[in-house]
This record gives C-alpha cells, structure tokens and sequence, in this order.
C-alpha cells in the first residue's frame, strides 16, 4: 500500500550521515519514509572528507548484501581492491599468502572510507533523504520530541521536532548521551590496553603498487603486528598496532626515530616501502581500541541506536561496517513489519544485540589470531585440517572465518559453531605434525557424530 510521505507516521531523524546513516536514510527513503539526516561535519562533497579514523575497511557480503539493497553495490564496487587472503609476512622474510576462501569467488574487499562515505550519501540523496549538514545533536527534549542542534561554524542553535530518533553517530554517540539521561543503558566500554597509528606506502616507481595488491599484509610479531590494505589510487594504508605499555609500546617507541628502530628490527621489509615514516608517524594521532557494551539499545519509541553507537568493537575481523549495515536493514524490515515503532525497535535489538556480542567477542579472538597465530605450527596444522575437512564435509564444516565472511548466517550461530568446530580440530590433531598420519575414516566419522548439517539458506 503506498504510503503518504508527508505522513508522521512515515517521519524518522537520523543522526549521523556516515556509512551506516548514509545506507540506512537510503533503504527508508526507498521505502517511502520520510527521512532528515543530521551530521555534525559539513558534507564532505564539499569540502572534502575530514573524518575521523580511516583505517581502510574491509567489505564482505553481510556489507555487500546490504549495499544491493540500497542500490549501492556497483558503485561502491568500482573503487573497491579485491583482498584474497593474508599475506604473512615472518620476521626473516618469507612470505606466505593464507587465502580467505576456497578461490576468488570467496574474498572480500579493501574500500577506502571517505570515498564510500561519498557514494553513499550522493545515493541517498537521489533516494530522497534530506541531509542537513553541520548540525551536531546537542540536547532532545524527549518529552515534547525536539531535538536542538548546534553549527559549528558560528554556534548557532537549530531546533527540529521527531518522531523517531536514530542514532547512526558512531562509538561516540551524543544521542547515546541523551538517552542515557533519560533511562539505564548499561553502557560499559573495554578498552584493549592496545592503539594504533596509520602510515602510507605510496606507489612504486612506476605507478603501480609496490607489493602484492589483491592481499591483507600483515606483519605479525606475538604482542603487536603491522597491516597493510591496498586503495584504488595504488597505495596502502598501514596500521601499527602496538601496546599503550610495555616495550615495545606507544610509552617507548614515541616519535619519528623510535619508529624507525623498531621497524628496521621487526618489520625490515616494510621499511623501504614507508619513505615518509617518521613524518607519518609523528603527525598521525594515535587511535584507541575499545568494545562498547550496551545492554539496551532503544528508550521506547523515541530512540533507538545502531552501528558503532550501539556495539563499537575492536577492527580485527573486518566487520565494523558489515555489521552496522546488516543492523540498517535489520532495522528498515523491523520497522516495515510492526507499525508500532517501541515493538519494532524491541525487536531489532531482540534480534541484533546477541548478534553484535558475537562479533565483539569473535573480533577480540582475531586480533590474538593475527598478531600471535598466523605463524604458529599448530595453528597452520589446524588450518590445513580445516580446509581439508571443508572440502570433504561442505555441508556440515565450515570455518568459522567463512560463516562470518563470506555467509549471512547469524553472526551467534557462526561464534557457537565456530566453538565446536575449533575443539574439534584441537582434538584431531593433538599429537600430530601433519595431516598424513590422521586416521581419515575416524575424522570422517567424528565429524558426522558430532556436527549437525549446516542450515545456510541465509
């Protein structure tokens, strides 16, 4: 039944134009919502994208699905660098290329944040949201359902009345803020004791890239490690994560110089690649890592939070954004269903909260995977085991990395799964250095005692 888009009861405020405000005002705009998106930056089409962390983000299908949905994928896909795998870089050396998937129909991509963001709100737009730029939420009377917003340009005050609120403003949500004013959150931030700063490697010589661009590079050396992802333009963006204490850390490697030491010790090979690393590292600011736990995403029908302002996790699983935009059309199809906006926001965070844990918790276990495992014996054996057992048993193995990555299965129903999967590898290869000494019909049947057949219909 079309619906009247100047009806209230089609009316919802968005707060925050980037990617996930950016994707959600679309899939409600082409619902036929009426849709106002409010955004403390100006519009970055202007003026250029001036925001905050830009670490290169990593695209897969939960992502992509979402970005369909929005009429979005094509676009985004044009600016986007395939990334097969992770390519190992060990401290003498060699490298190693760890693939995702089974081939390239299983990867995911590199695309670079400000340029998405652009795309995304030029859709938008064309889809009828009304983005209004530097307005930066600065108090709700949720009470008469007006929200005051500030210019940050002149200081100026902007008052606008809602139905709904939605809060897509990311880890620091000032609607967080209000809402917590108002009603118990159980909000709880855990920071990871660890930060990070961004570096660049330029294009080589020729103007192509200077190492392999379809990969994740990753230097990982046990308490920290080193990335590389590739950008359209033929760059990467690096990121060194370290410890705030300890040594190495942020407390001892502090400017230009002390970066440079610990490169030339631990991450020699990147050295030539990064010519301005001390510029990069003493202008760049260091980032935190935090989880952010809410036990409460909504305040009735006047609120509800999405994205980092909902569940901000650490970046080691690449799936921030995916994550936040599967929360953007959860939410579109909640409200579509139940015209009572408290039941439907009810439901989203029914559905998604267990979910965002999931995620959180699987994004804590990558970062020890990647920094201290990918050059494990063990790990490497239990790999190849779980590749092998992939291929015999599709139906009932999957890994885990792939539910997350390249499925849409309820990111719980990956974590669960991925726990029984990993005891299993655990047990079938204690006491061997290698898959030819497994007993195959005894893996073959413990596997089909002890995993169920795989429901992936998402």
């Amino acid at each position: 039944m079309p619906h009247n888009p100047q009806d209230s009861n089609r009316h919802i405020t968005l707060i925050g134009a980037g990617l996930a405000g950016a994707v959600l005002a679309t899939l409600l705009a082409r619902r036929g919502w009426q849709v106002d998106v409010y955004e403390k930056r100006g519009d970055p089409r202007l003026k250029g994208y001036g925001g905050g962390r830009s670490i290169n983000l990593a695209l897969a299908e939960r992502g992509r699905h979402a970005l369909r949905l929005a009429g979005a994928d094509d676009a985004v896909m044009a600016q986007a660098v395939m990334m097969r795998g992770r390519m190992v870089h060990f401290l003498d050396g060699r490298t190693d290329l760890q693939r995702y998937g089974r081939d390239d129909s299983e990867v995911i991509w590199s695309v670079h944040r400000g340029e998405l963001n652009v795309i995304l709100l030029d859709i938008a737009e064309r889809a009828g949201a009304h983005l209004h730029f530097d307005r930066g939420l600065a108090s709700v009377d949720f009470d008469a359902r007006t929200a005051t917003f500030t210019d940050p340009r002149d200081g100026s005050t902007h008052t606008a009345g809602f139905v709904s609120l939605v809060g897509a403003d990311g880890a620091g949500s000032a609607l967080r803020g209000a809402m917590a004013s108002q009603t118990e959150l159980g909000e709880r931030t855990e920071f990871l004791g660890h930060s990070y700063k961004e570096l660049e490697i330029p294009p080589a010589a020729d103007g192509g890239f200077s190492i392999e661009p379809n990969a994740l590079h990753i230097w990982p050396r046990g308490r920290y490690m080193c990335i590389a992802l590739p950008n359209d333009e033929r760059t990467f963006t690096v990121t060194l994560f370290l410890p705030n204490e300890g040594d190495p850390s942020f407390a001892t490697v502090r400017n230009g110089a002390e970066a440079r030491a610990l490169f030339e010790r631990d991450f020699a090979d990147a050295v030539p690649l990064i010519p301005n690393l001390e510029r990069d590292f003493e202008r760049n600011p260091a980032g935190l890592l935090a989880t952010l736990y809410l036990d409460s995403w909504h305040l009735d029908d006047r609120a509800v939070l999405v994205g980092d302002a909902a569940h901000a996790m650490v970046p080691f699983h690449g799936q921030g954004m995916n994550c936040a935009f599967e929360d953007c059309v959860a939410l579109a199809e909640h409200l579509d269903r139940q015209p009572d906006r408290a039941a439907a926001f009810a439901a989203f965070q029914a559905e998604r909260l267990p979910n965002a844990r999931a995620i959180q918790a699987m994004a804590l276990e990558n970062y020890l995977e990647m920094r201290d495992r990918v050059d494990d014996d063990d790990y490497l054996l239990q790999r190849a085991l779980e590749r092998a057992l992939a291929e015999r048993h599709p139906e009932r193995f999957m890994p885990r990395y792939s539910m997350v990555t390249f499925q849409r299965l309820p990111y719980a129903t990956a974590y669960e799964r991925g726990r029984q999967q990993r005891e299993l590898l655990v047990e079938l290869t204690r006491g061997h250095h290698s898959l030819d000494t497994l007993d195959w019909a005894q893996v073959d049947a413990t596997v089909h005692e002890r995993l169920s057949p795989l429901q992936v219909g998402a």
